[in-house]
């Protein structure tokens, strides 16, 4: 039944995606590359500036963008996205993954970059006090490492969906990362490489990018996320670690779905509003806009407007009013109470309506 509503959901995001026009399905995919390659990142505790790994993902993409230069980290990170991005159809290689590695280490001490471990001490995860300590898992020794790998990139060839024995999509990608994850073949990096495999087994599955907020998603539900691979690498049972990475990957394209939805209906809205707002309501609204599907966290109050326009109270009053008058906002409260959130559905305004604030 997962496996059903995946490829449903895949469908339904491609068809929206269509609907797009040329500037909003760039901005979508740029966005969609960007937040993937800050938040798989951010799930291994490495904050990135988003604005940079953005820039990055634009210039990989041959768009414009400004001039300044990123640091390694948000440069690698984006290089290795819009690779997997591009390359998602492309047989799996011992290649491919070193030049994952190299990029997304890339301004980090790692001794070997771009390569297999080869220290020969146990590759442990353990907790608990230096003199006490709990090992949760092993991972097999370095010198076991490139026949393991060997094993791992056939199978994960033969299960595409033009491999030999082709496996369903969801069970494919579930299994592809917890299989990568119990070898753990590099010093470093491992999770990141591990979501980017995953994320390769569900393009290959729907036959396209799927620019799906799985990092996301998983960096949402990160306690979880470590917790339900924890269980799984300590047994041969893995049902309930693919019934939860299915439930996360839908959870992924319905947020990516409402991205769309969302970019859609602010297409609307912003055509419908052209050359009726001042400068200081467009700049309030585009900044409201910029939130995403969430929104504005707790609505937008006549505070927050002052400090977006620098205008006056009573200025502010005026222009709130007036952008629910022309259905620009919501406001839901009343007097200092009041808190306004962006109308993306707009209605016709009716006959003799007038806002009060």
């Amino acid at each position: 039944m997962a496996e059903q509503h995946f490829l449903r959901k895949g469908g339904l995001l491609s068809g929206a995606v269509k609907h797009l026009g040329p500037d909003h399905r760039e901005q979508l995919t740029v966005e969609a590359i960007s937040t993937e390659a800050v938040t798989t990142s951010e799930i291994e505790g490495e904050i990135l500036d988003r604005e940079s790994v953005q820039s990055s993902v634009r210039r990989e993409l041959g768009l414009q963008t400004n001039k300044k230069r990123p640091k390694p980290a948000e440069q690698g990170i984006a290089k290795m996205t819009v690779n997997l991005y591009r390359s998602f159809a492309a047989p799996l290689s011992n290649e491919m993954l070193f030049a994952w590695h190299r990029l997304i280490m890339q301004g980090n001490h790692v001794r070997d970059l771009g390569r297999y471990r080869r220290d020969p001490t146990p590759m442990q995860v353990v907790s608990g006090a230096i003199y006490d300590p709990e090992v949760h898992f092993e991972a097999p020794p370095s010198t076991e490492v490139p026949w393991e790998m060997q094993q791992f990139i056939k199978w994960f060839n033969r299960t595409a969906p033009d491999g030999k024995k082709p496996l369903p999509a969801l069970t494919r990608a579930g299994i592809a990362h917890l299989y990568f994850v119990s070898i753990h073949p590099f010093e470093d990096g491992n999770g990141r490489m591990a979501r980017a495999v995953a994320e390769k087994a569900l393009a290959q599955g729907l036959g396209e990018p799927t620019l799906t907020a799985l990092a996301a998603t998983i960096l949402l539900r990160r306690k979880a996320y470590y917790a339900s691979l924890a269980v799984a690498n300590k047994r041969n049972e893995v049902t309930a670690w693919l019934s939860w990475f299915a439930e996360i990957t839908l959870e992924a394209q319905t947020r990516t779905i409402a991205q769309v939805d969302f970019l859609i209906d602010k297409t609307l809205l912003m055509d419908n509003l052209r050359g009726q707002l001042n400068p200081r309501q467009e700049k309030a609204l585009l900044r409201m806009l910029k939130e995403g599907p969430e929104g504005f966290k707790g609505g937008l109050s006549a505070g927050n407007y002052l400090t977006i326009t620098g205008t006056s109270p009573a200025t502010a009053t005026r222009d709130l009013a007036d952008m629910v008058e022309l259905g620009a906002l919501i406001r839901d409260g009343e007097r200092r109470h009041a808190r306004y959130y962006v109308a993306l559905r707009p209605v016709k305004k009716q006959a003799g309506f007038k806002a009060r604030v």
